[in-house]
């Protein structure tokens, strides 16, 4: 049953950077996120729903067009903390991005947002 919550919460957040248009990205972030989630992203914390929603806003407005963000994995989830893979891929063979996020969950909401983007090189032995 938690995994369900945590995997809803998740895939409404993702759909705020797939939306058909700007005007339903903060009512998707709204029923996903805490107002005072912490986001932990590429370009260092941020926190509150206004700032999140500024971070999407810039992954949907890419230079190489709108893209397209998903899910590629199923949630993994040890008590109130889940993770799961992403790809983010623009259109005509654009730049595509990988990662992991990693999201807490309070009430039912995402309340934290750690994003690792990219892939962990192997270790050299």
């Amino acid at each position: 049953m938690q995994e369900e919550t945590a995997r809803s919460a998740i895939d409404t957040f993702i759909s705020a950077f797939n939306a058909s248009d700007d005007s339903y990205v903060t009512p998707l972030l709204s029923q996903s996120l805490t107002s005072d989630v912490v986001f932990w992203g590429p370009l260092g914390r941020r926190e509150g729903i206004e700032a999140v929603e500024r971070f999407v806003m810039d992954i949907r407005h890419h230079p190489a067009g709108p893209g397209t963000m998903v899910r590629c994995s199923a949630v993994d989830m040890p008590d109130e903390w889940a993770r799961y893979r992403w790809a983010f891929t623009t259109p005509d063979e654009g730049p595509r991005l990988a990662g992991t996020d990693v999201v807490h969950l309070r009430r039912n909401l995402i309340d934290q947002v750690i994003v690792f983007a990219g892939d962990i090189k192997p270790s050299a032995r």
